[in-house]
C-alpha cells in the first residue's frame, strides 16, 4: 500500500487544493458542453450542396487516432512503470463492445446531419437520458450512479484509454475500407473537418475522465446543456427562430439538474 508524507497529503486534501480540482472539473464540463454544442452546427458548415463531402469513417477514424496518440503520451507521463507490465485479455476484451458501440454512434451522427438541421438533432440527441435510465433499471438494476468498465476495473485511466481507442481505429479503419468509394481517404475535408477532428478528439478525452469519476448521467446533462450553445450558433449562422417550446425544454433541463445533483 502507498502511504503519502505528511506534505504531500497536505498538498492533495488542502482547501486550495480543492478549490483548483474543483475549478479544473467545472472547466472541463464547460468546454464539453461548447464541443457538444457546436458539433453539429460545424457539421452543417462543411455541407457542399446540401452534403457532406467527406467520409464520416475517415473523420472517425482520425479522431480516434488522435485520441489513442494523446492516451499513450499521457501513459508515457503518467503511468510510464506500466509499459513493461503484462495486462490479462480479461480487462482488455471489454472495450472491443465499447469501442464498437461508439463507432455506430459516430458514423451515425455525421449521417444525420443530412436529415435535419442542428437544432432537431440536439432535441433528439436528448432521448438518450431516457435510454440510458431505462437500461440501467431494467438491465443492470441499479440506480444511476456508475458506468461499468471505465469504474470496474483498477487500472489507469490513459491505459483503458490506450485499449479503448486502439479498438476504435482499428474498427474504423476497417469499416472505411469496406465500404470505401473510389474517393481518397482526406476527399472533402475542410478547415472546419480538422477543427471537428480535433474538438471532438479533445471531447472524447474529457467525457473518459467525467466517465472515470462521475458517471454516464453527468454526460448526459452536459450534452443536454449543450442545446443553448447548439441555439445560439444556429440562430448566428443559420437564423434560427426560437420559440416558447426551447425556453420550455431549457427550464426543464435546468429542473433535471437540480434534481438530481441539488436534491440529497
Amino acid at each position: 500500500m502507498v502511504t503519502l508524507s505528511g506534505n504531500a497529503a497536505r498538498f492533495l486534501f488542502s482547501p486550495a487544493n480543492w478549490v483548483l480540482r474543483k475549478g479544473l472539473w467545472g472547466l472541463m464540463l464547460i468546454l464539453s458542453v461548447a464541443i457538444y454544442g457546436s458539433h453539429a452546427p460545424l457539421l452543417n458548415l462543411c455541407k457542399v450542396d446540401g452534403k457532406i463531402p467527406f467520409s464520416s469513417s475517415s473523420v472517425v477514424v482520425l479522431i480516434e487516432l488522435t485520441k489513442l496518440v494523446f492516451s499513450f503520451l499521457f501513459l508515457l507521463i503518467w503511468d510510464r512503470k506500466l509499459l513493461g507490465g503484462t495486462v490479462s485479455w480479461y480487462h482488455v476484451a471489454p472495450f472491443a463492445l465499447s469501442a464498437l458501440l461508439y463507432a455506430a454512434n459516430n458514423n451515425l451522427v455525421v449521417h444525420m446531419q443530412l436529415f435535419m438541421d442542428p437544432s432537431t438533432y440536439q432535441v433528439l440527441s436528448n432521448l438518450k437520458i431516457v435510454s440510458t435510465a431505462l437500461l440501467y433499471s431494467l438491465f443492470l438494476r441499479q440506480r444511476l450512479c456508475m458506468q461499468a468498465i471505465l469504474k470496474a476495473q483498477a487500472l489507469p485511466l490513459s491505459l483503458q484509454n490506450l485499449f479503448l481507442y486502439f479498438f476504435g481505429v482499428l474498427l474504423n479503419v476497417t469499416g472505411h475500407f469496406w465500404s470505401s468509394t473510389e474517393g481518397g481517404f482526406l476527399e472533402g475535408f475542410s478547415s472546419w473537418v480538422l477543427v471537428i477532428v480535433v474538438s471532438q478528439a479533445l471531447n472524447g478525452l474529457i467525457m473518459s475522465v467525467v466517465m472515470k469519476h462521475s458517471s454516464n448521467i453527468t454526460r448526459l446533462f452536459v450534452i443536454s446543456c449543450s442545446i443553448l450553445v447548439n441555439a445560439l450558433l444556429s440562430v448566428t449562422l443559420f437564423d434560427l427562430q426560437l420559440t416558447l417550446f426551447f425556453f420550455v425544454a431549457v427550464a426543464s433541463i435546468g429542473l433535471a439538474v437540480h434534481l438530481y445533483y441539488g436534491v440529497t
